[in-house]
């Protein structure tokens, strides 16, 4: 039988944070169960979904350069290739209006900094449940 780490460390996380302490701690947290990679901002995100990369669930932070959360949001949902990849959003963003407005378009989740890891776990694993990446946390 397969530990929940086994069989989860070939599930891709796309994260997207220009805060390098921020990318630091999720690196740390998240490299212990999932493949990471690390991107500054949405732009360099969709380059590497366009080079034909593939991932399962990406978490990214609203407030990046170049292309923010919300743009990446929006070209991920109206996208063919891309729309199917569910999309937590990490922000330090805190009021309700932006988390009904990141949810109407389109993010499967929302979490706000700082956050503990162990909720950022279990949500991605609930997201990743219902999409039937895992089976199992």
């Amino acid at each position: 039988m397969t530990t929940p780490q086994e069989s989860n460390t070939a599930i891709k996380v796309m994260v997207i944070e220009d805060n390098k302490p921020m990318q630091l701690v999720l690196s740390h947290h998240l490299n212990t169960k999932f493949k990471v990679t690390i991107f500054q901002d949405g732009f360099e995100a969709m380059a590497y979904l366009h080079e034909g990369n593939v991932v399962d669930i990406i978490i990214s932070d609203l407030n990046t350069p170049r292309m923010n959360g919300y743009e990446l949001l929006e070209q991920l949902r109206t996208s063919g290739f891309f729309s199917s990849i569910p999309v937590l959003v990490l922000s330090g963003e805190e009021s309700t209006d932006t988390r009904i407005k990141c949810l109407e378009a389109g993010a499967d989740d929302y979490l706000v900094k700082p956050f503990n890891p162990r909720e950022l776990m279990a949500r991605l694993n609930a997201i990743l449940r219902r999409t039937g990446k895992i089976s199992t946390i």
